[in-house]
């Protein structure tokens, strides 16, 4: 549908150096309103009616951008250079070795201490869209060649949120970005996660080992991983898995079916819906759809005493990501040419989150 959304802005709130946040917020026909800040391209809040026609608030998030800027649970981030995990804090590009950011034990995680969900972004609008634009320069974490990220967040009136994510570089250097946002389609009444009803258009997934970095695909069939057909994932964090109990809960990368598909040069995925989310409390139904080979399930298992908004206290599962992007330390593996952006090979991704109601 095309959109008819309007977009406004205000202050937010100010950091600890006096630097004034703001947020923008997309409106459209039916009242649904999506905010994002300048602050880490952050999606903020997503208000969106149940069945009732009731609005509410279906994302997880802080109070003031102090809160974001200081908390480390990436909560709505638009997280880069690199999503995930590399392995080491190291890779080899081009017969050179790089050493990045160790942000977590002996890894990198989320683009490092300085990454992308730090940094404040140059905000515009074109015709009703927001766009977001961040330079990020050679060496910053440890990542080699200049970048230049612009992501566009446009809000349709079928509730359809898209992000458009464009970069170019002028020297090698692997990208992999995602939206690190919290969804909870109960809209903060005080349910966790583990009532909704999740499916996931996967065959496979990445076993981990205990700092979470892959180990190798595993079939979904016959275990807890499987949401082929859609199950509640309550019931699945209860499963004895050896998996679920070494992450706490799901923070595994699922294989997108057509993951390993060829994609003439110059050419691009398609994108297709790969996975549903469904509160029947609310009636509440988020579906999501990209181009990209991955998708990173986590079930918020480090949330405990985390706050969150209006002061609440957060725990264990009061809300869950669902991340598009490559494959955690995909940039040590053999496919790493596919998470590799040159001056010739500009990055992009297209990623569609669209909320509903059913019955």
């Amino acid at each position: 549908m095309i959109s008819t959304a309007k977009l406004s802005h205000e202050p937010w709130g100010m950091l600890p150096g006096g630097e004034t946040v703001h947020l923008f917020t997309l409106r459209n026909a039916q009242g649904m309103r999506v905010s994002v800040s300048e602050l880490g391209a952050t999606l903020v809040s997503w208000h969106a009616p149940d069945r009732a026609g009731r609005l509410g608030d279906i994302m997880l998030g802080h109070d003031t951008p102090a809160d974001y800027r200081e908390a480390k649970t990436y909560m709505g981030a638009l997280v880069g250079r690199w999503a995930n995990r590399i392995a080491g804090a190291r890779f080899a590009l081009d017969g050179v070795t790089y050493a990045v950011d160790r942000n977590e034990g002996e890894n990198l995680l989320h683009g490092g201490t300085t990454g992308f969900h730090r940094a404040i972004w140059q905000a515009r609008e074109e015709d009703g869209v927001l766009v977001l634009a961040l330079d990020s320069a050679a060496g910053a974490s440890g990542f080699p060649g200049n970048v230049h990220v612009e992501v566009r967040y446009t809000l349709d009136d079928d509730g359809e949120l898209t992000i458009d994510y464009r970069a170019s570089t002028d020297a090698p250097t692997p990208l992999n970005l995602t939206s690190h946002g919290y969804f909870n389609l109960a809209a903060q009444t005080g349910a966790d996660i583990k009532g909704h009803v999740l499916s996931i258009d996967a065959d496979a997934f990445f076993e981990v080992d205990a700092e979470l970095i892959p180990i190798g695909r595993t079939a979904v069939a016959g275990n807890a991983f499987d949401f082929r057909e859609a199950a509640p994932i309550g019931a699945r964090l209860e499963w004895p898995h050896e998996q679920l109990a070494l992450a706490r809960g799901f923070d595994h990368c699922y294989v997108l079916r057509g993951a390993d598909v060829a994609v003439p040069s110059g050419g691009a995925r398609p994108v297709r819906e790969v996975a549903r989310l469904y509160d029947p409390a609310s009636g509440r139904l988020m579906t999501v759809s990209t181009d990209q080979r991955g998708l990173q399930f986590y079930t918020g298992n480090y949330l405990d005493g985390v706050r969150g908004r209006n002061s609440s206290i957060y725990t264990s599962h009061a809300g869950l990501c669902l991340e598009t992007g490559g494959f955690p330390n995909q940039i040590n593996m053999a496919d790493r040419e596919d998470v590799i952006s040159r001056a010739d090979k500009p990055y992009r991704q297209v990623t569609k989150y669209r909320v509903g109601v059913l019955g």
